[in-house]
C-alpha cells in the first residue's frame, strides 16, 4: 500500500468520524498545509495578526467541526483546506476592521484624519473576497480555480487533479477569472 492509498483510507476513516484518522491526515499533509498557509498569509499577514502555524491549526480546528465533507484524495482535501484558510483570514480581517471602528465601544474622535487612516491592504483583501463570492455565483469552477491558485498556492497540475479537468482548462479558467475579477474590482 503506497502513501496515496494510506491517505485515501485515512480520509475515509476520518469521514466516518475517526478522529485519530483525521489527526493522521493532518500529520501526513502538515507540510503541504503549512505551504498553503504561508502562501495565503504572504498577501495579508500584516493585516490579520495570524502566523502560518496559527492559520494551519485554526484550519484544522475548523475542519474537525465540519460534518459530511467528503474528499476523494489529497488534492481535494488541500483544495478544501485552502477554502477554509481563506475564510479564516477573511474572518480575521473583518474582526480587525470591526475593532478598528470601535467594536461596540463608545466612540470619541479627536482627530478625523486618524479615523480614516485604515490600511488599504485589508480592505483590498475583503474586496477580493467579495468579488470572488460574486464570481462563484456566476461560475463556481472559476472561483475554485482562483481559491486554489491565488489563496492556496496550488499549481495548475494540482488544481487540474483536484477538479478533474485538464491543465489547459485550468489555464483558461484562470485567465477568464482574472479578467472577471479585474472588472469587478474597478
Amino acid at each position: 500500500m503506497d502513501n496515496d492509498d494510506d491517505l485515501h483510507a485515512l480520509l475515509r476513516a476520518a469521514e466516518a468520524g475517526d478522529t485519530a484518522a483525521a489527526d493522521r491526515v493532518v500529520a501526513l499533509l502538515y507540510d503541504e498545509l503549512h505551504r498553503l498557509a504561508h502562501s495565503r498569509l504572504r498577501r495579508s499577514a500584516e493585516h490579520t495578526l495570524l502566523d502560518t502555524t496559527g492559520l494551519v491549526h485554526e484550519a484544522y480546528l475548523r475542519l474537525q467541526r465540519q460534518q459530511a465533507v467528503s474528499f476523494a484524495g489529497r488534492h481535494q482535501f488541500l483544495g478544501y483546506a485552502a477554502k477554509v484558510m481563506r475564510g479564516i483570514v477573511v474572518d480575521a480581517l473583518r474582526a480587525r476592521q470591526a475593532d478598528r471602528r470601535g467594536g461596540g465601544a463608545d466612540r470619541v474622535t479627536l482627530n478625523t484624519a486618524v479615523a480614516d487612516a485604515a490600511p488599504a491592504g485589508s480592505d483590498e483583501v475583503l474586496r477580493v473576497h467579495e468579488a470572488l463570492d460574486d464570481l462563484a455565483g456566476m461560475d463556481p469552477r472559476l472561483a475554485q480555480v482562483v481559491e486554489m491558485r491565488y489563496f492556496g498556492g496550488l499549481s495548475e497540475a494540482e488544481i487540474a487533479a483536484c477538479l478533474g479537468v485538464t491543465e489547459r482548462t485550468v489555464q483558461r479558467d484562470w485567465q477568464k477569472a482574472r479578467l472577471l475579477l479585474a472588472q469587478a474590482l474597478r
